[in-house]
C-alpha cells in the first residue's frame, strides 16, 4: 500500500502557523512580484477569490472582506516543508518528498499496523501537533490510487481527512465519485478528448481497455488505467522524469535601466540555473540569455544571445562569463528592462558525459559542492559569485512579506509572560 500525504492550502497553512489569530480569515498568497494569487484556503475561495487570477483585479474584493494577503515566503515555506517531511518520514520505512507540500510512503513491510486509517489519523494529528499544518492522507494500492484518495480525503467530509482504500467496493465507489480529470496525469486536452470517447469520470475511465488507452493516447494514460484497477505500474522513482530545460527568469519589481544592475540580475539567475542543473545531475551544453522591456511600453524590445560552451557544464562562474560576455548584445541604453532570463539547453547526463580530448574542461565540481553545501546550510545565496552583486534595488517586489520566523534571527518570534 501506497500513502500519499498533501498539506491543506500549504502557503497560505505556513502563514497562519505563527499567525493562530489569522486562522479561519480569508486569505491568499502571491506569486512573484505580487502579481496573482498563487494559494487561497476555504475561506478566500468561498468569497469568490479566484487561483491564479491577477491580484489587482481581485484587490477591491480582497479589501472588501478584509482579506489577509501575503507576498510568497519561500524561506518560511521550505523550512517548515522540511519539518513537515521529517514529521512524516516517521510514520513509514520509504518516504519519497514529491514536492514542497507532498510526499509519498510505503507501507510495505508494516505487518505490526493493525488498523491503516487509524496510524494515517494519527500521522495527520501528529503533523498538526508539531508543525501545525493541516495535512489530508491518501492510500492505495497504487501511486494514481493514492493520489486518487488523497483527493476523496480533501473533498468528502466523510472521510475527515483520512481515505484508506483497501478494498474493490471502496475502489469503485471512489471512482465513480471523481471527474477523470482529478485523475493523476489526466490533464485539460486529454480530459476533452476523453469526453468524446464518452468517459467522464474516474470509473469511466479504468473500464477503459489498456490497448485501446495506448491505441488513442499514449503508454502513460494505459498505465494510468492499469493503476486504477490496482495494477503497479509506476514507482516514485520514475514519477519525475529529469528536466530537459532549465529556465530561472524573473519579471522585475523595480525595472533595470543600468548596464550594471542588468548585468548582476542575469548573473544571478545565471547562479540559479546552474544550482538547478547541479541537484539533478546534469550539464549544459548551450545557454540561452534574453533581457526585454514590458510588451506594454510604447517601443517594446527584445533583446536574446545563445551561448555555445565546448564542454558541457554546470559551473556557476563558466555560465557568469558567459553572461558577461553576452551583455554587449543585451544592454541598449534608454531601455528600461523588465523581464530578463537564463536557460540551460540541450543537457545531458553528468554521470554519462565524455569530455572533449582537445578541450580539457574548466568546470570544479568540488567547488561548486562546497558552493552547494554552504547555501543549503546557511540560507540561500549566502555564497554566490561576485558578479551577482549585493545591492540589488531590482528584486522581486514583496510588498505584504511576512516574517521569516524560523530563517532568520531578527524574525524570530518573541514570547512575552
Amino acid at each position: 500500500m501506497f500513502g500519499l500525504i498533501d498539506a491543506n492550502s500549504f502557503y497560505v497553512s505556513c502563514e497562519m502557523v505563527f499567525r493562530p489569530d489569522l486562522r479561519g480569515l480569508p486569505a491568499i498568497v502571491l506569486s512573484n512580484n505580487d502579481g496573482c494569487c498563487v494559494a487561497i484556503n476555504r475561506a478566500a475561495k468561498s468569497i469568490g477569490v479566484k487561483k491564479f487570477a491577477p491580484y489587482f483585479e481581485q484587490q477591491y474584493l480582497c479589501k472588501q472582506h478584509n482579506v489577509q494577503v501575503f507576498s510568497s515566503n519561500y524561506e518560511l515555506y521550505a523550512d517548515l516543508s522540511a519539518k513537515m517531511m521529517q514529521v512524516i518520514g516517521r510514520f513509514a520505512p520509504e518516504q519519497y518528498v514529491y514536492s514542497i507540500d507532498e510526499s509519498f510512503v510505503s507501507f510495505k513491510g508494516c505487518a505490526a499496523i493493525a488498523d491503516l486509517t487509524a496510524h494515517c489519523a494519527q500521522l495527520r494529528r501528529t503533523v498538526w501537533r508539531e508543525c501545525r499544518l493541516p495535512v489530508c492522507v491518501g492510500v492505495g494500492e497504487t501511486l494514481t490510487l493514492a493520489k486518487l484518495a488523497n483527493h476523496a480525503a480533501k473533498q468528502l467530509a466523510q472521510y475527515q481527512g483520512v481515505c484508506v482504500i483497501d478494498n474493490d467496493a471502496l475502489r469503485i465507489e471512489i471512482l465513480k465519485l471523481m471527474s477523470v480529470d482529478e485523475v493523476w496525469g489526466i490533464g485539460r486536452k486529454l480530459t476533452v478528448k476523453l469526453g468524446l470517447l464518452g468517459v467522464h469520470t474516474a470509473y469511466d475511465l479504468a473500464q477503459l481497455a489498456p490497448k485501446v488507452a495506448r491505441q488513442h493516447f499514449s503508454i502513460e494514460v494505459e498505465r494510468t488505467v492499469r493503476e486504477l484497477n490496482g495494477q503497479i505500474c509506476k514507482t516514485w522513482h520514475n514519477t519525475k522524469a529529469d528536466k530537459q530545460q532549465i529556465f530561472s527568469t524573473r519579471s522585475l519589481g523595480e525595472r533595470i535601466t543600468t548596464r550594471d544592475h542588468l548585468h548582476q540580475a542575469l548573473a544571478k539567475h545565471a547562479g540559479i540555473a546552474a544550482a538547478k542543473a547541479r541537484e539533478q545531475g546534469s550539464l549544459c551544453k548551450s545557454m540561452v540569455v534574453f533581457a526585454a522591456n514590458s510588451p506594454h511600453d510604447k517601443q517594446p524590445v527584445y533583446f536574446k544571445k545563445v551561448v555555445q560552451f565546448a564542454c558541457a557544464t554546470d559551473d556557476s562562474r563558466e555560465l557568469c562569463a558567459a553572461v558577461s560576455e553576452a551583455l554587449s548584445k543585451l544592454y541598449l541604453p534608454g531601455v528600461r528592462y523588465y523581464r530578463i532570463g537564463v536557460g540551460l539547453l540541450e543537457l545531458c547526463a553528468k554521470a554519462s558525459q565524455q569530455h572533449d580530448l582537445f578541450n580539457a574542461p574548466k568546470s570544479d565540481p568540488k567547488l561548486m559542492e562546497v558552493l552547494d553545501v554552504l547555501n543549503q546550510r546557511y540560507g540561500h545565496d549566502m555564497l554566490h559569485v561576485a558578479a551577482q552583486g549585493n545591492d540589488q534595488h531590482w528584486a522581486m517586489r514583496r510588498q505584504f512579506l511576512s516574517p521569516q520566523y524560523t530563517t532568520r534571527w531578527s524574525d524570530i518570534p518573541t514570547i512575552k509572560t
